[in-house]
């Protein structure tokens, strides 16, 4: 069986040599990704819930999973410390397109409760909280547990150009497969693990880390411009510029608005009131950073 394995290593060597063939191992688990004795280090977690729907104010979390990992002053990641995995039993049956989407059951959740103290034990120390779609974890995150309204955010889905960086897009899988990987499992723990994986390899044309690249956008200042009251018949044109349609369901504004660069503030007023308004206005202006952004606080 030895041989075997080789000989199939072997060519898959082989076969990534060629331009004409794309080689996916399996992710195998590991725990060390840098060399850090004798350097300073900062910790951060990844976060991932399981939930009973997609509202973020009425249901609940039915997994919790965290994986501790220490980075570098060069914000490269160094080693995995530690992993948190847990159920939780909601008070109604989980819904039966939920089950299918996160093969989690009734029977599997039965009895199980998260410790509240032991989810604080465990990121009382992190410095950065990173899941893979903040703007849903977080607002789960913090009206569980409400340390992680004190903690910095920070989203691998949506704050790294990953097409731009040559991925096929945002989702994990795409992103495994851009660094040649694949994995089938489906736990919340399992798709951290995969995450790390991404975070932990180089980017290419960038010589730095996925996590370098995502820690300097998460570090910038941003706005949130709202365009209330907006003319209906511009809604395409806000929709074209990158606008996004609040429909104030989660206690927010219902308008459109638009997340930018402190920098780009003055250029987007002007384009308000030049395109959309024909009038001198002065939006509603949010100022947002890793410590509130993708919360509800917003």
């Amino acid at each position: 069986m030895t041989s075997d394995k080789i000989d199939l290593a072997a060519m898959a060597d082989m076969l990534a040599e060629s331009p004409d063939y794309r080689v996916l191992r399996r992710l195998v688990p590991r725990t060390e990704f840098a060399p850090y004795e004798g350097l300073a280090t900062k910790t951060g977690i990844l976060l991932d819930v399981e939930t009973t729907g997609l509202n973020t104010a009425q249901d609940e979390i039915i997994e919790l999973a965290m994986v501790k990992f220490d980075y570098l002053p060069d914000d490269s990641i160094a080693r995995i410390t530690d992993v948190f995995s847990s159920f939780n039993e909601p008070p109604n049956p989980i819904p039966a397109e939920i089950t299918e989407l996160t093969g989690i059951t009734d029977e599997m959740v039965l009895g199980h409760r998260i410790d509240p103290d032991a989810v604080s034990a465990f990121a009382s120390d992190a410095v950065i909280i990173v899941a893979h779609n903040a703007l849903f974890d977080r607002k789960f995150a913090e009206r569980y547990w409400p340390l992680f309204e004190r903690k910095s955010w920070a989203c691998s889905a949506t704050e790294i150009e990953w097409r731009r960086h040559g991925f096929d897009g945002s989702r994990l899988g795409y992103l495994l497969a851009g660094i040649g990987l694949f994995h089938q499992a489906h736990r919340a723990i399992d798709d951290c693990r995969a995450l790390i994986e991404v975070l932990a390899a180089d980017v290419p044309s960038q010589n730095r880390s996925a996590f370098a690249i995502l820690l300097e956008r998460a570090r910038r200042k941003t706005v949130r411009i709202w365009a209330e009251q907006s003319p209906f018949d511009l809604k395409d044109t806000l929709k074209k510029r990158g606008y996004r349609w609040s429909d104030g369901a989660d206690g927010r504004l219902r308008s459109w608005y638009i997340d930018v660069d402190e920098a780009h503030q003055p250029a987007e007023i002007e384009f308000l009131r030049t395109t959309i308004y024909l009038q001198d206005v002065d939006p509603r202006i949010q100022t947002m950073s890793a410590m509130n952004r993708f919360s509800n606080r917003v």
